[in-house]
């Protein structure tokens, strides 16, 4: 199959560049590497040692350190050259390592190529934590064997991102998974152990959470303030982070450049109050790029650097994305801060690069021969370009496909029966790649996927849609059109610059939900009824006539290697879609609040929206039908600090196998304080045989019900509506229990 222009030409010059380019790397970074294993030949010191204490090791480490050399672990390369310390720096990965890509991550001019799944908003679309682990296992693996053979990268991989999609304006929203705290928490947790790995002592990569905290509107981020209550802030914006933390064991999180009412997440209390002291953070915690400025400069908080670094590290910032040492000097000199107070934030570094296996010999860090046994070997066999490895991204790119409409049963499509196909928009023949990808070993676009789908028998006609007409008349002459539209996750522009009002990245917010490549769809769709759209999009958008007019729509992200081979195993049946939308997709603007009101109480996402959307958070067709019954609870009461388990029979009527997400949502019926109109607590993605029952259960803990009540998370005494379904908006089956004492 055809492969993409970019990598057809770039990487066979590549693989002859970037061989001499980190032979030459490695010859200055390998005695460094190996510093300590060579000191470990005579005698191990205490911190090497790996059967003291941990607290002991740093201990002695910081003994040995002078003033100078802490200053410069503030960064993001923790290393001490003199007492052979190679730290590591931090990498990009929010959907796959980024040793490239449009944002020339690693070094711009030299690319490594990695294993490239759909934007996190895709795998969001997935609802399925077992398949992100596995994803982040893979890019934990690719990350090692980066670093191990080719010198390059890190092991603090800056993913995932945690942060929720409350406004579907926000440029960023690409990069979540969702809206909703506990499918949120719950994805990154699962992507933060598939990061981590399942070794006992050390870890493959350090998963470093981002961006702490409420960070959802691009326009004037520097400076501005995400105004909301405790309780929002218990209940809803902290809570993936909580989980990622409590649940998942993440030691490293990147603060946010906006203020938590008028207090710089860089230099925020609740860092130490909160996440540290009570979710037992211990780690990293690190500034944004830029953000120390921006608290003097943006945000007008302090009235120089020096004060902003002092604050910042009172909060327990131990690496900052900037050189910092000037500020921090400046403080010391002034005795905003003691030295002390240094050593003790340097303590969260020292402990992830101890589970990094980073401050003793490489022949007990379990995961030391990856890649480096291949180069000794002279194998060529890069993981990205295993089979296993794509076929890995495929399954990605299938299960995140949100089929949102199929009237008339127009999907499946079948090649037996099509003449011709005419494959028509901007995206048709592109894989588009955002700021934070890296790059593709391979990239099969929608054209190409399909083309190989349907072989020589079927006559593909193409347009990118630049021309309507032309489009048009392409569609008027084939059995089927296929209509490719969307955003460009970078609006193909400079920094902060989006051409079209309706797309937006990061630094930049959309000023319209309205998608103006609609009017291809208009027209393609006037010369042939049979015409199915497919959504290549970072966001929603309200694309009201195309779900009123045209018979079949799939939405996907951008980014998956396997774009093309994607959307034809849907569009042809070879994948029954199951995804399902993670965010609401409003009919209108007019149905969101301003896009600086962060009370999300005031109308935002399907806790609290009032009106119909367009497509309901969880929503999402497939090729067949499935059948809800027999709901039952294994105790009416759920006791203070309980659990029960929640159980129904799902049923595929249809004539194919397919997964069904079966969602557990809770309305409280008696609660003495507001509550969300329902709220996600529970979800499964199930595969069912055509005519199979299957029993689907779900576990509901107590405190998955609390409240914040001023002072703590509170359960009260109380009854709560459970509802199962395949959607928000699709509730099956209902039924009571009473919680509480």
């Amino acid at each position: 199959m055809k492969r993409t222009a970019f990598l057809a030409t770039a990487l066979v010059l590549l693989s002859g560049m970037v061989s001499a380019q980190q032979a030459a790397q490695s010859k200055t970074t390998q005695p460094a590497q190996h510093a300590v294993a060579s000191q470990a030949q005579s005698k191990l010191l205490p911190y090497q040692d790996a059967k003291l204490p941990v607290e002991q090791r740093i201990t002695d480490l910081l003994q040995r350190m002078t003033l100078a050399e802490k200053l410069a672990m503030l960064g993001t390369d923790p290393t001490v050259p003199r007492l052979g310390i190679v730290g590591t720096n931090h990498v990009e990965g929010l959907h796959g390592l980024a040793l490239g890509g449009p944002g020339g991550w690693g070094g711009r001019g030299l690319v490594t190529p990695t294993t490239q799944f759909p934007q996190s908003h895709g795998l969001g679309q997935t609802w399925d934590p077992d398949l992100l682990r596995q994803a982040a296992a893979e890019e934990a693996y690719e990350t090692r064997w980066a670093y191990n053979k080719f010198h390059k990268g890190g092991l603090v991989v800056r993913a995932p991102n945690a942060d929720l999609s409350r406004d579907p304006r926000w440029g960023r929203t690409e990069e979540s998974y969702g809206e909703d705290p506990f499918l949120v928490g719950t994805l990154a947790t699962a992507y933060t152990e598939g990061l981590q790995g399942n070794d006992a002592k050390t870890w493959m990569t350090s998963s470093l959470l981002k961006h702490f905290l409420a960070n959802s509107n691009e326009d004037g981020r520097d400076g501005s303030s995400s105004n909301f209550d405790d309780r929002l802030f218990h209940e809803y914006y902290s809570v993936p982070f909580r989980m990622a933390i409590e649940d998942g064991h993440a030691n490293a999180m990147m603060t946010s450049y906006n203020s938590w009412n008028k207090v710089p997440m860089g230099a925020n209390p609740v860092l130490h109050a909160v996440v540290m002291k009570q979710w037992g953070f211990d780690g990293i915690i690190c500034t944004d790029a830029g953000a120390l400025g921006n608290m003097v400069r943006a945000s007008h908080t302090y009235a120089n650097n020096a004060e902003a670094a002092a604050a910042a590290i009172h909060a327990g910032i131990n690496q900052f994305l900037e050189n910092a040492t000037p500020s921090v000097q400046e403080a010391l000199k002034q005795g905003l801060i003691p030295e002390a107070e240094i050593d003790s934030n340097l303590r969260g570094v020292f402990r992830v690069m101890i589970r990094l296996g980073m401050l003793e010999p490489a022949a007990s860090d379990p995961y030391s021969r990856i890649g480096t046994e291949a180069q000794a070997n002279g194998s060529v066999d890069d993981p990205w370009w295993l089979e296993k490895n794509k076929a890995l991204a495929r399954k990605v790119t299938d299960e995140s496909i949100v089929l949102l409409k199929n009237e008339g049963a127009l999907l499946p499509l079948k090649a037996a029966s099509i003449k011709s196909l005419a494959v028509i928009g901007p995206l048709a023949d592109k894989v588009a790649l955002d700021w934070y990808s890296g790059t593709p070993p391979f990239a099969v676009t929608p054209l190409e996927g399909i083309r190989a789908r349907v072989g020589k028998n079927v006559t593909v006609t193409t347009s990118d849609g630049a021309d309507s007409a032309t489009a048009a008349e392409l569609a008027r002459k084939a059995d089927v059109a296929v209509v490719i539209i969307g955003n460009h996750p970078t609006c193909d522009a400079g920094w902060a610059k989006c051409p079209l009002p309706s797309d937006g990245k990061e630094a930049i917010d959309r000023k319209t939900l309205t998608l103006a490549q609609e009017d291809l769809a208009k027209a393609v769709f006037a010369a042939n009824p049979k015409t199915v759209v497919v959504l290549q999009a970072s966001f929603p958008f309200t694309t009201t006539w195309t779900q009123e007019n045209v018979p079949a729509i799939l939405m996907m992200t951008h980014n998956s290697e396997e774009q093309g081979d994607g959307v034809a195993d849907v569009l042809f049946g070879d994948y029954n879609p199951a995804g399902r939308l993670s965010q609401t997709w409003v009919a209108s603007m007019d149905q969101l609040p301003p896009m600086m009101d962060y009370d999300i109480r005031n109308g935002r996402t399907y806790m609290y929206l009032s009106s119909k959307p367009l497509y309901a958070f969880g929503y999402g067709l497939s090729y067949t039908k499935f059948a809800y019954s027999n709901l039952r609870v294994s105790s009416g009461h759920l006791a203070k600090d309980g659990t029960v388990t929640v159980s129904v029979d799902v049923k595929n009527t249809g004539a194919r196998a397919g997964d069904e997400v079966v969602q557990l949502y809770v309305a409280h019926v008696g609660s003495a304080v507001a509550r969300p109109l329902e709220e996600l607590k529970g979800f499964r993605r199930v595969a069912i045989r055509a005519g199979e029952t299957k029993t689907v259960a779900i576990p509901l803990k107590t405190s998955l019900l609390a409240y914040w009540d001023g002072t703590a998370m509170t359960v009260e005494k109380d009854s709560v509506e459970l509802r199962v379904g395949g959607s928000s908006d699709a509730i099956a089956l209902r039924k009571q229990i009473s919680v509480g004492e």
